[in-house]
């Protein structure tokens, strides 16, 4: 028995765009492109729309000329396109005037009175002393100066933890020997600061001429309270940063932070 070949009636097309052979059942469509029908798939008809080809089904003629671009061009006409400065063309919303001018919100920085560009000392208030007539409101550098002493007065992640930490040595019982001893040899000076070999810990150093504790608190263990490290009876024991005081200590022998 002889085999019999068969045969569709199925066109070979192939996609002018991507050069893929169409399958079986798939419906390519037609577009006009430099006077010549182009037969695109589906998946490339957004191609060709934005190639400038036009669609066959929307009417278009067949008999297209030729767009005259720059592949058209004499060598003359590309070599002057080449010198001349391109032209501004039109923004492709339409013109500027179609668009209203919208009024500008002032930025949350205009209180300062100027432009990053145009500011001057005196709009910063660094300049100190009366303003000279017509020199302009000092509202804005008084503003300024509100918001320079609020940033000044915020207290920073190390005043923080030392106010925390003098707060658990006030609740324990180590401020009775610090009063009792301040009312033998005076006022103490005390200082308080983050511990270099631990970032959970303050040490705390209250120091008169003739003694010196040394008190400790984890912040991470703050149930375990306040231990003394270490104590002494000589000032140069201790190193320059335990003697510069930052801490204020009152009759009762409570620990505070002085006030900015």
């Amino acid at each position: 028995m002889t085999p019999r070949a068969i045969v569709t009636s199925q066109p070979d097309v192939a996609c002018d765009v991507c050069g893929r052979r169409l399958l079986r059942g798939e419906q390519p469509d037609a577009f006009l492109a430099g006077g010549q029908r182009r037969m695109v798939c589906e998946l490339c008809t957004y191609r060709a729309a934005n190639e400038g080809w036009l669609r066959e089904a929307e009417g278009h003629p067949a008999s297209l000329g030729t767009p005259r671009g720059q592949r058209g061009r004499t060598f003359l006409d590309r070599l002057r396109q080449l010198r001349e400065p391109p032209q501004r063309t039109t923004p492709p919303h339409g013109p500027a005037d179609v668009y209203p001018a919208v009024d500008r919100e002032p930025e949350p920085y205009d209180f300062l009175g100027s432009s990053s560009t145009g500011a001057n000392e005196e709009s910063f208030g660094v300049l100190e002393g009366p303003v000279a007539p017509g020199a302009g409101d000092r509202e804005p550098v008084e503003a300024w100066r509100a918001v320079r002493t609020a940033v000044e007065d915020t207290p920073t992640h190390d005043e923080l933890k030392i106010a925390r930490a003098l707060e658990v040595f006030n609740a324990g019982m180590h401020q009775r020997r610090v009063a009792g001893v301040a009312r033998s040899l005076g006022e103490p000076s005390v200082t308080a600061r983050p511990a270099a070999e631990s970032s959970s810990c303050v040490s705390i150093v209250v120091a008169w001429e003739l003694c010196w504790y040394r008190y400790e608190v984890d912040l991470g263990d703050e149930a375990a309270g306040v231990r003394v490290v270490a104590e002494g009876t000589q000032l140069d024991e201790l190193p320059e940063e335990d003697l510069l005081a930052n801490v204020l200590a009152d009759d009762g022998g409570e620990l505070a932070l002085p006030n900015r």
